[in-house]
């Protein structure tokens, strides 16, 4: 749930109501108010409109400020008239903005207009859709966890406006080698390739920025943060990762997370990306996520029993549910061409569809930090495949889909990958019966193509069909350009 401070500054679950956000609107001198939501691909969209011109009717009746048709992949333009329904518990405070305009949000679902219900390619109902599947399949909750990774860059550049004479990227930053003495304020102990994980100041350049990234989603949008720290990569790779929540929750969390990097990073002049695979030769942002199932207040995924990892049959259902759709899930939990730089072994990104309880060159990792049944809230199954490229909404909703989909079937687990996969040549790999990830966004779509089944009751046929759409028309576009490597390789045949 979102959160707030209590009278002794002590953070406590927040839920807001209609009247609630009308009451701090005037309180808080608000003067317009953002309405968000998020396209297919995952892109947060706004509208904004005076605080004044919010009533009680906006949150009952729907805003109608919203033409389907341009955004893409929503709707045509003989069907364009859409509603937009704030949730009133998103409500947020957008620090970054000048103090004479003030200005909140409110994320928004997204619905037919003329009283013609959902819109089933709205992101966010697929997620309400996945809680409400849970429920009706005897679970009260499913708690998630992601750890989202990102980069933070001083500037870059890139160009595609002359196809037929210049394609070209170049990406400053203070913390890069490469760049020493380029950047305006040069970091005095440049990070290494693959050396980044946990440095100290003044190496870690950038322990301020997450800070204010971190206060500021407490402070302003009720969102608890379990920890921040540099990631691996050099150049400004960073995490910040997200208290436990329920699914929709977690998943505007997440959103909100992404929009919150990027606003700070500009505010100092920097550019903030979540494209997994920006650096070549070191590790891409990936976005491992946590996830578990209760029931009667206990974690069903929680069993003292079992020596391994104390995850119970249903945990290792669910697991095998998730290995049995890996291929498939890859479209949506890694739907972009650059996805496929990060999944290539070398890297700490999986490739690999297997299990363990510890072993992070498996795809799927019960953490095993804690144990005995005082830690049973703990237990949990890290799916470690998708990217921060993932539309939040769709990627939690797609694992719960296949998780669910594999405790209905019983889907056996089979047995866990005490090994470093890297190392494994293909014939031990093959005797173990491990099999990989998909190499490109084609073939991760033609997985979901002929494996779609398993999301239908979260879903809709149109969101699917869509995903399949957009991933073969990205694949396509940048398939049939030229490469600059490829210069290097072929030129003088």
């Amino acid at each position: 749930m979102p959160y707030s401070r209590d009278e002794n500054g002590k953070i406590k679950q927040r839920v807001l109501s209609q009247e609630d956000v009308l009451q701090k609107l005037e309180q808080d001198g608000i003067k317009f108010v953002d309405l968000q939501f998020t396209d297919i691909q995952g892109r947060l969209q706004h509208v904004t409109v005076p605080s004044t011109g919010l009533e009680d009717e906006s949150f009952k009746d729907g805003v109608p400020k919203l033409d389907g048709s341009s955004i893409r992949g929503f709707t045509d333009i003989h069907e364009s008239d859409m509603l937009l329904y704030p949730d009133p518990n998103t409500y947020g405070f957008l620090p970054w903005n000048t103090e004479n305009l003030r200005t909140s949000r409110l994320i928004c679902d997204v619905s037919w207009g003329y009283g013609m219900g959902r819109f089933p390619k709205d992101p966010r109902y697929v997620a309400q859709k996945g809680e409400q599947e849970a429920k009706n399949q005897g679970y009260d909750t499913t708690y998630w966890g992601p750890e989202i990774e990102f980069f933070v860059f001083d500037k870059v550049n890139w160009s595609i406006s002359t196809p037929y004479a210049e394609q070209s990227y170049k990406i400053e930053s203070r913390e890069a080698a490469w760049n020493q003495g380029i950047s305006a304020s040069p970091a005095s102990f440049p990070i290494r390739f693959k050396e980044g994980y946990y440095p100290a100041t003044p190496q870690d350049t950038l322990q301020d920025f997450r800070g204010e990234c971190v206060a500021a989603m407490t402070d302003n949008f009720g969102i608890v943060c379990d920890a921040h720290h540099h990631e691996v990569a050099t150049a400004g790779q960073c995490e910040i990762d997200l208290r436990y929540d329920t699914l929709t929750n977690m998943a505007d969390s997440a959103v909100t997370e992404k929009y919150v990097v990027k606003n700070v990073a500009a505010k100092h002049g920097m550019v903030a990306t979540l494209m997994p695979k920006p650096v070549f030769l070191d590790n891409a942002s990936g976005m491992h996520v946590h996830v578990s199932l209760w029931k009667g207040g206990f974690n069903q995924f929680y069993d003292a029993n079992d020596e391994y990892a104390e995850l119970s049959q249903l945990g290792r259902y669910f697991g095998g549910g998730l290995m049995a759709h890996a291929r498939a899930l890859a479209a949506i939990t890694n739907p972009t061409t650059n996805s496929y730089r990060r999944l290539v072994p070398g890297f700490e990104a999986p490739v690999y569809i297997a299990w363990s309880r510890r072993n992070r060159s498996a795809n799927i990792r019960i953490p095993v930090n804690m144990k005995g049944p005082k830690h049973q809230s703990k237990k949990r199954i890290e799916y470690r495949t998708p990217d921060t490229a993932s539309n939040p909404y769709l990627c939690f909703g797609a694992m719960l889909s296949a998780g669910l989909d594999g405790i209905k079937k019983s889907i056996d687990i089979g047995d866990p990958v005490d090994e470093d996969i890297y190392k494994l040549d293909p014939i031990r790999r093959n005797a173990l019966g491990i099999k990989e990830l998909p190499t490109s966004l084609k073939e991760a779509i033609d997985c979901l193509d002929s494996d779609c089944e398993f999301l239908k009751p979260i879903f809709s046929k149109e969101m699917i069909e869509a995903i399949v759409e957009n991933g073969m028309k990205e694949f396509g576009e940048v398939n049939r350009r030229p490469h600059p490597y490829e210069f290097y390789l072929y030129f003088d045949l």
